[in-house]
């Protein structure tokens, strides 16, 4: 059984909750798979209703006057008897009716049921939800499988993560023989990805002739999507998404918007790109022109990057041969895309927002994060010359950021030079923002009275 960290969330949840609950995230990443099995490892009796494969629910949810009459349908339908103060109602594939903030406000506010949803980021059908006003509904985002829940799934134990995240906490080198493996695990995941099916093929056969066939089920999904909203909106999603390997192997990764047309600007394509983000479906990584605090403020969203939002989904690209020398580790493969689209994918499942500076002055970092409420410089190597960063390097030398240190994630092992942090290239798990213990701020008005 696959681990998922959002698991925690939701029995959460289940056990306190008393807002209705929304799990968000795009097509194929398990989120009905993760919320059936909760509620069925809870004490609370449920009732589970989806309005893909039961499209007479969105009559019935549009139709109904009030929640009374709505509780009524509900219950004439149900397969189950719906016991007040006690049945949880789960209402799947919610964006297909988008009328749904409305009807789940008054239900909550009746007070007789608690509401889980679960709900597919296709576009713009739930921005309505995300804006809805708050105090009734909980959301919470869900991703493909982070590097550490992969590792887990695979077989790595607690009691070797627990000794890494101590590596990485206390920045010393990690023994030789559990660095190797955990490089192998890495290569692994470059090649598997976090999407849930994927994982469990992998798992079951370990074949990757197998995983391929997950990994193109989905992508065709994908596009069927795409076909759906590129006849409804005039958009180019599949010209995006077919051009976005080929821009990711080029020396600076920025998207060129010449590789889906001549003359094309984008301010006539920034939809077709905000489509993609918010169905989950890729990761932009803006420009900044400087890496100071706070980052948003310096922010260009006419240059970006443009990453996967599975590794899995990238290198299903690659031929079997092609993948097999990743494993392998062969020289002759470049490996910078993959790794950088890795990490931008941990990042956005840590919570980062993530961006890249670029002067030409000083050259390109990769990322850019705040952590921890400082400005910090990732450069993420998959090379042997992992020491060789002449722009990181200038920006760490420039006192107007004042950046107190820089990480370099790579093959190496851990290892300190003054400001500079290398880290295994898998330790990008443990790259997250300490909770803050202390949020109150009491302002003194004394002598003002």
């Amino acid at each position: 059984m696959i681990e998922r960290f959002a698991k925690k969330d939701i029995n959460n949840w289940i056990s306190n909750g008393k807002d209705a609950f929304l799990l968000t995230g795009a097509r194929q990443i398990g989120k009905t798979y993760l919320i059936r099995e909760c509620l069925k490892e809870s004490n609370y009796p449920y009732v589970e209703l989806n309005f893909i494969e039961q499209p007479e629910l969105i009559e019935l949810f549009a139709g109904a006057k009030d929640s009374k009459e709505l509780l009524l349908r509900l219950s004439l339908i149900s397969s189950r008897p719906m016991e007040p103060g006690k049945t949880i109602i789960f209402l799947d594939e919610i964006q297909e009716f988008k009328d749904i903030v409305t009807r789940i406000k008054f239900l909550v506010e009746e007070g007789s049921f608690r509401y889980i949803m679960s709900g597919s980021l296709l576009g713009v059908e739930l921005n309505d939800l995300r804006s809805a006003p708050v105090g009734y509904m909980e959301i919470h985002d869900m991703y493909p499988l982070g590097l550490e829940e992969f590792s887990k799934a695979i077989g790595i134990n607690d009691i070797v993560l627990d000794a890494l995240r101590n590596n990485f906490n206390s920045r010393t080198p990690v023994d030789n023989f559990i660095h190797s493996k955990m490089l192998d695990v890495f290569y692994l995941y470059l090649i598997i990805g976090g999407m849930p099916e994927a994982v469990s093929t992998y798992i079951e056969t370990n074949d990757l002739s197998k995983v391929a066939e997950v990994h193109e089920k989905i992508i065709r999904l994908y596009k069927t999507d795409f076909s759906k909203y590129e006849n409804t909106y005039k958009l180019k999603l599949q010209e995006i998404y077919n051009a976005m390997p080929g821009q990711l192997d080029q020396k600076n990764k920025r998207f060129q918007l010449n590789s889906i047309g001549k003359g094309i600007s984008y301010d006539r394509v920034a939809n077709d790109f905000l489509w993609l983000k918010d169905a989950g479906v890729a990761i932009p990584v803006y420009n900044i022109s400087e890496p100071k605090l706070p980052l948003i403020i310096s922010e260009n969203r006419n240059l970006f990057k443009l990453f996967f939002s599975d590794i899995g989904l990238l290198t299903s690209r690659y031929s079997i041969a092609v993948k097999i020398a990743v494993l392998n580790k062969d020289s002759s493969i470049n490996n910078g895309a993959l790794f950088e689209n890795a990490v931008a994918q941990e990042l956005l499942f840590k919570g980062h927002n993530e961006y890249y500076f670029n002067s030409k002055k000083q050259g390109e970092l990769d990322f850019v994060i705040e952590l921890n409420g400082k400005v910090t410089p990732l450069e993420i190597k998959s090379g042997k010359d992992y020491k060789r960063h002449s722009a990181l390097n200038n920006v760490l030398s420039n006192d107007d950021y004042d950046i107190s240190e820089a990480y370099i994630f790579s093959e190496g092992n851990v290892e300190l030079n003054r400001k500079r942090i290398y880290m295994p290239i898998y330790m990008i798990m443990f790259l997250e923002d300490t909770p803050l213990q202390n949020t109150i701020y009491k302002l003194d008005l004394s002598g003002l009275n």
